[in-house]
């Protein structure tokens, strides 16, 4: 049966956009601008360190604890070279400078095969459309940059609304801004709880973004999974 849907909510990070290459791959070639040599894999795996970290102590962005973004972001930036061996503090500033404003436009994210053809047949068939994501007040930007942002209706990032996913909070700020009861609300992500599940405990459908060979949990049914992008639209063709 095809499904009665009015809204659908976007998850961006690994859904829509993903970074154009290994994290550690752009802080090496930010090190080595300032003469700085750096393995990337050394890089990659001091960032999980220092972002995991980061987000336990300051969870959000450090949002209950008066931190901005920024600041949360040029600790980590700063922590992960730290982490790698590299101690000079007028280098880390640069350098975190430099990388948190990389990371605020297409020049560090590219668009996932089939996600504009996606979006723009959604908003054809008269969807309405928004973004729910854990991501920083930076996205409405990188949104635009990579000319996703005209396809959403809103945008709401974890910083902005205050809790991130899976909190039920976010979901139904979503709801509240569109008008729509929640069984007439899919919500589209690549995370098993902090997408699929979350939207579904608060009476969404949802649909679970998952590359082939990738395993799903066994309690999501197969017409829930997304090989790709482009399976969506003869789930829900209006």
């Amino acid at each position: 049966a095809m499904l009665r849907l009015r809204l659908l909510t976007w998850d961006v990070k690994d859904t829509l956009l993903r970074l154009r290459q290994p994290v550690g791959e752009s802080y090496a070639a930010e090190a080595r601008a300032h003469g700085v040599q750096v393995q990337p894999e050394a890089l990659s795996q001091s960032f999980q360190e220092a972002y995991r970290a980061q987000s336990r102590l300051f969870p959000n962005y450090g949002h209950d604890q008066g931190l901005s973004s920024q600041q949360w972001w040029l600790d980590v930036v700063k922590q992960t070279f730290r982490l790698a061996g590299v101690h000079e503090d007028h280098i880390l500033t640069l350098m975190a400078e430099n990388l948190y404003h990389d990371f605020c436009s297409a020049h560090n994210w590219e668009v996932l095969p089939g996600a504009s053809e996606t979006l723009s047949r959604c908003c054809q068939l008269g969807f309405r459309m928004g973004v729910i994501s854990n991501f920083d007040k930076r996205l409405e930007n990188i949104l635009s940059q990579c000319n996703l942002r005209h396809h959403f209706q809103f945008v709401l990032t974890s910083e902005d609304v205050g809790f991130a996913k899976p909190d039920r909070r976010v979901f139904e700020q979503a709801l509240r801004l569109s008008g729509v009861p929640p069984e007439q609300a899919a919500h589209i992500g690549d995370d098993y709880s902090r997408d699929y599940r979350a939207a579904r405990a608060v009476g969404m459908h949802g649909f679970l973004l998952r590359a082939a060979g990738q395993g799903t949990e066994p309690e999501v049914p197969p017409e829930h999974v997304l090989p790709t992008l482009s399976h969506l639209l003869a789930l829900i063709e209006k």
